[in-house]
């Protein structure tokens, strides 16, 4: 993603190798009341050296995605702490359908940082030429699903489709999209 995306609070933008993002990789992603919630379901990154090497792929991926998908890494602008990810992948059977997910470190839920994000991302991605894009949550993922609908997306049903386990499917178009919060002021 060039250049990032910034808004009020938050930068959207690449991950990297460098120590720092490895280690707030790990800080989000080594949470096992982070990644419970992920599809398909993963245990949590054990351990620096693991998360480097996952961090590595997701950088080596990245400059071969067909735009707009990706992982990008979002912190604040305030003290440039990471303090989610958010992905947007296509869904199985790889040949149509985007994704969208967003997943926070614990002591960042609460401030909307998501739906922000997710926000100026979706915003992004239908500059492409997409006409929806779907988030999936588990049916008690409480957080999730509030955030889908602040996001303005829509519920079109419950499925085992995907991942091999039953998943709520909310979807977004263009014109169902809160207002972009996405700044032009991009000088940290």
């Amino acid at each position: 993603m060039q250049p990032p995306l910034t808004t009020e609070r938050l930068v959207i933008r690449d991950w990297t190798t460098g120590d720092a993002d490895v280690q707030a990789a790990l800080d989000l992603y080594g949470r096992p009341e982070v990644t419970e919630w992920l599809t398909p379901v993963i245990s949590h990154v054990a351990d620096l050296a693991a998360m480097r090497a996952v961090v590595h792929s997701w950088t080596e991926s990245q400059p071969i995605q067909v735009p707009p998908t990706g992982r990008f890494a979002m912190h604040r602008r305030s003290d440039d702490v990471v303090v989610g990810g958010l992905v947007l992948r296509m869904l199985p059977p790889y040949d149509h359908d985007l994704e969208l997910t967003w997943q926070l470190r614990p002591e960042d839920w609460g401030h909307g940082y998501a739906t922000e994000a997710a926000t100026a991302l979706l915003h992004w991605a239908f500059t492409f030429d997409i006409d929806e894009i779907f988030a999936l949550a588990r049916p008690d993922n409480s957080r999730a699903i509030a955030t889908a609908k602040r996001l303005g997306m829509e519920w079109v049903g419950e499925t085992t489709k995907y991942y091999g386990t039953t998943l709520q499917v909310y979807r977004v178009r263009q014109s169902g999209l809160p207002e972009s919060p996405v700044v032009n002021d991009t000088d940290d």
